[in-house]
Order: structure tokens, then C-alpha cells, then sequence
């Protein structure tokens, strides 16, 4: 099986099946997802968080109450990602494969652009992405900045680490720059100590990255924001993705392509 050669709907099945890995190089061309699910008492919380933080929570879509679809998800949110996080009052109590049994009807989804979704791109100019030649997850990181906070929720922005050959940092940035819906240009590029990163050799979520001798490391908003959101402001209740095992959706990474 060649996870680059995989048709959304094959991937997700595979995933129904329980085959649980990262997605991180699979169905390229297609935009990837984060995925959080919150009582429907919270949407609007949620929803204006989001807004007030594009870079970080970049909404693809919005499900109705107890939707298990969407409008760029052709396949069950219960059961079609490789992983899952449930949160109870903001404390990780679990991590299945599936949620049908803990789905609720008052759930709201929103699906989050993911940086996965631009590294098509890169790999095609020439840019390397490290985790996938090494076949790991992406390496993420809580930061020392704030997002502004919008009703009952805040928290600290998180982002993912590439590392970069220091004479392709501009074109990374010119490429990725070009998909505001899935997280954009990166936020950070050198030293991780000015995100308040103590140590890129134990990443918060995912995996370490090796940064050889002539990369700079270069950071991006992540979608696991979200999830830092809801461990910060302890809802009752929420549903998100494993970090780096995403929603692989139905659209193509072309529809959120800007000039």
C-alpha cells in the first residue's frame, strides 16, 4: 500500500478498518483536516475563537448538531480518522479509534485547514519535509503566545516545525504562503526560544524532527491549537483528532489555492 496513491475515500476506509498512523503523505492533492467537536452550547465560543485566531484555526466547514459529515468530508467523523482525543472537564481521558459510542447529538464539528495540506506542494518544488522522509509524525509545540481569547475560551498558539535548507526558506514561505486556509505562511522562522520553545527535541505532540547542519527551523500555526484551547478552559466535553492523524477530506488542495 502506497499512502500516496490513495483516494480519499480508500484511506478513510482503511482507517474505519482501524489502520492507525499519522496522514501525513497520504491523498496528495487533497486538503487535511483538524477536527474538534464541542457541545453545541460552545459552537459560537468556538466559532469566534476561531475567528479571532485565522492563523491558528483556519474553518473549513461547520457541521449542524450531530452531523457525522460535511459539506468536504464525504465520509463519518465517528469513525474515518486514524485516531481520536476526548476531553472531559479539559483533561485527556482517552484516545480510541472510534467515537460512535461517545458521539453525542448536541455535537457540533468544525473541520481546521492542516499544514499537511501544503506539503504536496513543497515536495513538488524541490522542499524537503523531513517527517515524512523519516516516516514519522509532524513534530508540534505549545508556544509562549497567547491567542486572543473569545468567550469561554483562550489558550497558547501551537505550531508545527519543519526544518528547511536556509536556501529554500524563502520559497517555503512563498508556497505556503499561498494556502491561507490551511494555516499559510509560517509564523516564526530561526530561533525556537523566541516561541518560547525550550527544546525542539521533545515536541509536545508528534514526533522529534532531526534539524542537520544548513536547515533553520521554521514554524507554522497548527490545528491542534484547538485542542490547546480546550485543555486551557476545561469544557465538559470535546472530541478532537489525534495530533497529525487527520480528517482527510474531499476537496482538493487547489480550492484553497490563492493567486
Amino acid at each position: 500500500m502506497n499512502p500516496a496513491e490513495l483516494s480519499p475515500s480508500r484511506a478513510r476506509a482503511l482507517f474505519r478498518d482501524g489502520l492507525r498512523v499519522p496522514t501525513s503523505g497520504y491523498s496528495p492533492g487533497y486538503a487535511q483536516a483538524n477536527l474538534i467537536s464541542l457541545p453545541r452550547d460552545l459552537a459560537f465560543d468556538f466559532l469566534l475563537f476561531a475567528q479571532r485566531n485565522p492563523k491558528a484555526c483556519p474553518v473549513l466547514d461547520v457541521t449542524e448538531p450531530g452531523e457525522v459529515s460535511a459539506s468536504v468530508f464525504d465520509g463519518d467523523l465517528r469513525t474515518d480518522l486514524p485516531a481520536y482525543r476526548v476531553y472531559r472537564d479539559g483533561r485527556l481521558v482517552e484516545e480510541p479509534t472510534d467515537v460512535t459510542d461517545l458521539w453525542r447529538d448536541d455535537l457540533v464539528s468544525f473541520l481546521i485547514g492542516c499544514s499537511f495540506t501544503f506539503e504536496a506542494p513543497l515536495l513538488e518544488a524541490g522542499v524537503p519535509v523531513r517527517h515524512i522522509e523519516a516516516g514519522t509524525n509532524a513534530a508540534m509545540y505549545e508556544t509562549d503566545r497567547a491567542c486572543r481569547p473569545a468567550g469561554r475560551f483562550s489558550g497558547p498558539l501551537v505550531v508545527s516545525m519543519r526544518p528547511i535548507p536556509a536556501g529554500q526558506v524563502a520559497d517555503a514561505v512563498r508556497i505556503t504562503s499561498r494556502y491561507p486556509a490551511v494555516h499559510g505562511a509560517p509564523v516564526h522562522v530561526g530561533d525556537p526560544a523566541a516561541l518560547g520553545i525550550g527544546n525542539l527535541g521533545r515536541p509536545d505532540y508528534g514526533d522529534p524532527v532531526q534539524v542537520r547542519k544548513g536547515e533553520v527551523p521554521v514554524f507554522w500555526a497548527c490545528g491542534v491549537t484547538p485542542q490547546a484551547a480546550v485543555m486551557a478552559s476545561a469544557p465538559e466535553f470535546a472530541i478532537g483528532h489525534a495530533p497529525g492523524h487527520m480528517a482527510i477530506t474531499d476537496a482538493r488542495d487547489t480550492e484553497y489555492q490563492v493567486p
